[in-house]
């Protein structure tokens, strides 16, 4: 059955943006952009809240029409557009780019999306995962932690958090950012 992944990028303090929203702390290369294609191209959907969805289709929809875009963006760009999309919020009222607008999470039709997919289901952004963690729905976790240290902002995980995860494998960028992948551990499978 697919998965249903959260991947996500962090300082090595924990916080995946500064205080000021800012994103540009990660060191996002080439390497580690075409890691990010080859993950998403197998991917059977998205799944965004609303300011996740909003953060990407500022930009992606139509970034590979730049002449001067790396390879590694304009590759994205079109794994972006094509895959299919659902965004839940209360307040959006339309999306476009194959984006289906949901107001709520629904385990029963999370589940039959899964099942309909022909690949793993990437969730995107903190708040929409502490609702499909609530549910139970995440399958797995994986942090690209940077080697930077951001000293404030938004974490990752909120004060409070308690997750129990197995660690199930480890990966190393040559720009030293290292990918750990865990599952919930079999006391909340």
């Amino acid at each position: 059955m697919n998965r249903i992944v959260f991947m996500m990028s962090v300082s090595l303090d924990g916080y995946f943006e500064t205080a000021e929203h800012s994103l540009a702390w990660q060191d996002i290369s080439d390497e580690l952009h075409a890691h990010f294609n080859e993950e998403l191209a197998a991917a059977g959907g998205l799944l965004n809240g609303r300011v996740s969805y909003e953060l990407m289709e500022k930009f992606w929809p139509t970034a590979d029409e730049d002449p001067a875009a790396p390879k590694v963006v304009a590759d994205y760009a079109r794994i972006w557009r094509d895959l299919p999309k659902v965004v839940y919020s209360r307040t959006l009222r339309e999306a476009g780019w194959g984006t289906a607008v949901v107001r709520e999470v629904v385990p029963a039709e999370v589940e039959a999306l899964r099942s309909a997919e022909t690949g793993d289901l990437f969730i995107g952004g903190p708040d929409l995962l502490r609702t499909f963690e609530r549910l139970g729905l995440v399958d797995e976790y994986r942090i690209y932690v940077h080697p930077t240290v951001i000293g404030g902002g938004n974490p990752l995980f909120r004060p409070g958090t308690t997750l129990r995860l197995e660690l199930t494998g480890t990966q190393r960028f040559a720009n030293g950012v290292v990918l750990l992948r865990y599952r919930p551990s079999a006391e909340r499978r």
